[in-house]
């Protein structure tokens, strides 16, 4: 998928490390970009392009869709940015315009080839592995982690929608609980209780396949 800026990378699937200011830069950059400085936006491509593309491929289980559709994301952000309204909520309103992209996008395929992209590929990373890697494990702690790591990145697929999204948004986006109920326009409360679900749901499906804590 080639970008204005180049084609997105794929490297690790690890979130960017989000610092207490973030909002504050984050509405200063798309003022800045709203006032015309178009060097503002490379710099929310590179910061956001991965936390975008881990939502997606968690999701679609498709590399090629999950990064199609992270560059409609990012260029719908340039697109609308005169219409986001500074208030240090930019990664709720991104993360929107991600979630109606998703659902959209979900909807003009069917359930089988979703199942069916990309899905048992040899030479496919499951994504878990790659945001729990650790350069310090042993090699059987590495071999535990990924057995597990496999197990949970195959059981996505079976939780009901609204707990897939919020489990993807708190996990692989980063989002905290009122970002991600903000984005799928739930109260707080239910976005727990959705999360709670799909832990649960997870858990008691690995312990079905002899993992436990």
């Amino acid at each position: 998928m080639t970008t204005m800026y180049g084609r997105m990378r794929r490297t690790d699937m690890n979130s960017p490390n989000l610092t207490t200011d973030t909002a504050d830069e984050d509405d200063g950059l798309m003022i800045r970009l709203q006032e015309g400085d178009r060097q503002a936006f490379p710099v929310l491509v590179n910061k956001y392009q991965q936390s975008l593309l881990n939502f997606f491929y968690s999701n679609t289980r498709d590399r090629q869709l999950s990064e199609d559709l992270t560059q409609d994301t990012l260029l719908k952000v340039y697109d609308q940015a005169w219409d986001y309204i500074p208030s240090r909520r930019f990664r709720g309103w991104m993360f929107r315009v991600a979630r109606n992209l998703l659902i959209d996008s979900v909807r003009r395929r069917t359930n089988d080839a979703l199942v069916q992209a990309v899905w048992g590929q040899p030479d496919e990373t499951p994504l878990l592995d790659t945001l729990s890697a650790d350069e310090g494990d042993s090699p059987v702690q590495t071999a535990d982690r990924s057995e597990l790591t496999r197990a949970v990145d195959a059981l996505l697929p079976s939780l009901p929608e609204e707990q897939l999204l919020t489990f993807t948004l708190h996990h692989f986006a980063g989002l905290s609980l009122p970002e991600v109920a903000e984005i799928l326009e739930s109260s707080v409360a239910t976005t727990k209780s959705r999360l709670r679900l799909a832990r649960e749901k997870l858990r008691e499906e690995l312990e079905a396949r002899g993992f436990t804590e």
